[in-house]
């Protein structure tokens, strides 16, 4: 119980060895998450490729409301660990409190709004094939429709970190990936006595594991016995006061908007795939979640330096951000670039483990080659933005990604009609994420020398 205790310090210790041990099973839990998804599309993908549009198109609005719960995941994660920081763990409780709150509420919502409006919602893509559009429907209304655990999933994750236990959402997240993985081959293709439910099948097997990850998340809390666990004894039906929804809503908004508005963009540039073919539509969906392996990764790493800097931005100890920053940054463009060289060196062997018909898998390798030239990039715009979320520079995270990110519609519009086709909308993606990746890592240069001179 003493070990784990000092676990929970992220202020003093060797700096590299503190965040990566906050970090590794925050990665490792990124990696769960990855392969979650590429399991639901390796499964799916048996059903051809009309069957991974739909669930593709179906997984845009549960990526959509990822930036909802960002609100409370990210204003409760930052406000919590900055209180961790300066020993105030009765404060870090009221931002906890208040965070699972507005989680609950906002899942709520969003589920019921999925639930009514389904058939507009799904109108804005278009989908003119029977096949698609239904397993779209399918998988929406019920990973939408019960998203609340996902929602509670991430901010509990999000408060652990915060505190500098990052081992227990990695326990599980394994126990609800071995769930999904035995639950998807029998509800999907129907092995056995289970019925074959295709897309529906893979949404049922995706909420299940979500409901026994938030069962172990719970257990945990009421096991755990250590002195300064800020999820003990929160009051969860007590309204907190007022300070401490608008310290959340002030770090969270900002986020929250970042993450809704590129999920938007995406949305947009997938209407526009669109107009490709449904394999079009499956190459971006799974590609995605190929790409995953880094994007899952320096998300993950992300979030640990947002608890480190935040941690140590609270206790005022700014050398330990710089180094702590810097070690990060090495780790994250070695691993990038084992992810570039595989994307553009083996494309064909990847596409080939997801796709069976000639024409997708051509689109599939073509995608890969392109976006491979970006990994890097992605994976330093990623962990940077953790790294100024964890400072406090929420707004300012917000008005690089949003503006450089809406320029992704124009460039593929004009790369299009350059005469790249499908092709520009990739590299209008690839060509972003360069940009992103420079911009946001002499932002944060540029805000380290404001701290340290505080």
């Amino acid at each position: 119980m003493k070990n784990r205790t000092k676990a929970l310090d992220l202020t003093s210790g060797p700096i590299f060895k503190t965040l990566a041990g906050l970090a590794l099973p925050i990665m490792a839990s990124s990696f769960l998450g990855t392969a979650y998804n590429i399991t639901d599309m390796a499964w799916i993908g048996m059903l051809g490729s009309k069957a991974v549009a739909g669930v593709g198109v179906g997984g845009m609005f549960v990526w959509l409301s990822q930036g909802l719960v960002t609100l409370a995941r990210m204003g409760g994660q930052v406000n919590a660990a900055q209180a961790c920081g300066r020993r105030q763990f009765q404060e870090a409780r009221c931002y906890a409190a208040a965070a699972l709150q507005l989680t609950a509420l906002f899942g709520i919502l969003f589920g019921a709004v999925c639930v009514i409006f389904i058939r507009p919602l799904l109108g804005f893509f278009n989908l003119t094939d029977v096949q698609t559009y239904e397993a779209a429907r399918v998988y929406m209304y019920i990973t939408c429709g019960l998203i609340i655990f996902s929602y509670l999933n991430l901010t509990l994750t999000g408060l652990y970190t915060a505190q500098g236990d990052s081992r227990t959402p990695f326990k599980a997240n394994l126990i609800g990936l071995v769930t999904n993985m035995i639950l998807d081959p029998l509800l999907i293709l129907g092995v056995g006595p289970f019925p074959r439910l295709a897309a529906a099948g893979a949404a049922i097997a995706t909420v299940s594991s979500q409901v026994l990850v938030f069962a172990v998340l719970l257990i945990e809390i009421l096991r755990d016995r250590t002195e300064n666990n800020i999820l003990k004894g929160l009051r969860l039906f007590t309204p907190a006061a007022g300070k401490y929804y608008r310290s959340i809503s002030r770090i969270g908004i900002p986020a929250a908007l970042q993450g809704s508005i590129y999920c938007m963009i995406s949305m947009v540039l997938t209407r526009m795939v669109s107009g490709f073919g449904p394999g079009a539509i499956a190459t971006q969906r799974v590609g995605g979640q190929i790409e995953s392996l880094s994007w899952n990764t320096a998300d993950g790493f992300s979030s640990a330096l947002n608890a480190f800097v935040a941690q140590n931005y609270g206790a005022g100890k700014p050398d330990r951000i710089r180094k702590g920053y810097n070690s990060a940054l090495k780790v994250m463009i070695c691993w990038s670039a084992l992810i570039t060289a595989a994307f553009v060196l083996f494309p064909r062997p990847i596409a080939r483990l997801f796709f069976y018909e000639p024409e997708v898998i051509e689109i599939a390798v073509g995608y890969l080659t392109i976006i491979g030239v970006g990994e890097t990039f992605m994976s330093v715009e990623l962990m940077t933005v953790g790294a100024l979320s964890g400072l406090g520079k929420t707004t300012l995270c917000s008005v690089i990604s949003i503006t450089l990110t809406g320029s992704r519609i124009p460039l593929a519009l004009l790369l299009t009609r350059m005469g790249l086709g499908l092709s520009g909308i990739w590299w209008a993606l690839t060509i972003s994420s360069i940009i992103k990746g420079f911009v946001f890592y002499f932002t944060f240069q540029a805000m380290q020398k404001k701290v340290f001179l505080k």
